[in-house]
């Protein structure tokens, strides 16, 4: 442990040496709070993913036994390496369990999302691919709506079916520009990420980068609540040095369509002050991150 804590507490901005060509071991962050019926889809479609060799991280803000039998489900299924870390219900406290898997993982990239996302079957390959060191990866998704979201199936999943434009226009899903994201032409997808005026920002529902540099940057600020807590983690790692590349067009999840509970407009007010501070210092290291410690700059 205190090889660890050493490591997360740098003194000036140095990167990882000896980054490896690829990542060698990934893991998939998925983060829950008691929405089981969900999180069994999109545990369902990291089972037919085409690159199996991950561990799924679920990082659970308090779920109560429904999630956990969902969990215990898959594990006994063995399909998955299906790691599950928990920590009691005290409100959200998203940022707090992402920092507590994020600490206790041996996988050296992290690919993070949330566990109403199904991916893509390529999406952990994708994600494996486009891995450089000294960057993110910025991945896009399509919103659901929730009769759509309720429709899919297992077989669904499995097959693939859902990112099908036809099957989900069919399904009830509104024509739109944003299904152009699962279109099947590399080449397209390529010159869309280049040509798209959104910037490379890391998305909490689909994103990707070396767990030594999240480390190096302290993990998420646990000072964050609810609304652009993933954008903060994206802006200091930009501040440490790392650039996001966008891929919003090459790897894809679909959202599922639930209520928000914690959304309100005083916690956003306060979030938009903390990240507005860290555009302005330059700051990278988040002070009330994994380790509960300020460090000094030269």
């Amino acid at each position: 442990m205190s090889k660890c804590r050493a490591s997360l507490r740098p003194n000036k901005r140095i990167f990882t040496s000896g980054y490896p060509m690829k990542p060698q071991h990934i893991g998939v962050v998925i983060t829950t709070y008691n929405q089981p019926k969900w999180l069994r889809k999109v545990l369902f479609g990291y089972e037919a993913q085409r690159d199996h060799h991950f561990t799924v991280i679920v990082a659970d803000d308090g779920s109560g036994q429904p999630t956990r039998e969902v969990i215990e489900f898959f594990q006994a299924r063995g399909i998955l390496r299906l790691q599950h870390i928990w920590h009691e219900d005290k409100g959200f406290q998203k940022c707090q369990i992402l920092n507590k898997a994020i600490a206790q993982t041996e996988c050296d990239y992290l690919i993070f999302t949330d566990g109403d996302c199904i991916p893509e079957p390529d999406f952990v390959e994708i994600h494996r691919n486009l891995a450089r060191p000294r960057q993110f990866l910025s991945g896009g998704y399509i919103k659901l709506t929730t009769p759509v979201s309720e429709a899919i199936s297992e077989a669904d999943i499995a097959s693939g079916v859902i990112f099908d434009t036809r099957w989900l226009k069919q399904a009830g899903q509104p024509a739109s520009h944003k299904l152009w994201k699962l279109i099947k032409n590399k080449l397209i997808k390529a010159v869309l990420n280049a040509v798209t005026p959104t910037k490379a920002t890391w998305n909490g529902m689909n994103s990707s980068t070396w767990t030594a540099d999240i480390k190096a940057c302290n993990g998420f600020n646990e000072d964050m609540q609810y609304g652009g807590l993933d954008r903060e983690l994206g802006e200091r790692l930009q501040n440490y040095g790392l650039k996001g590349k966008q891929v919003r067009y090459s790897v894809n999840c679909l959202h599922l369509d639930h209520p928000r509970a914690y959304d309100n407009p005083e916690t956003w007010k306060k979030n938009y002050a903390i990240r507005n501070e860290v555009k302005r210092t330059g700051r990278y290291w988040a002070t009330n991150g994994i380790v509960k410690q300020s460090i000094t700059t030269p």
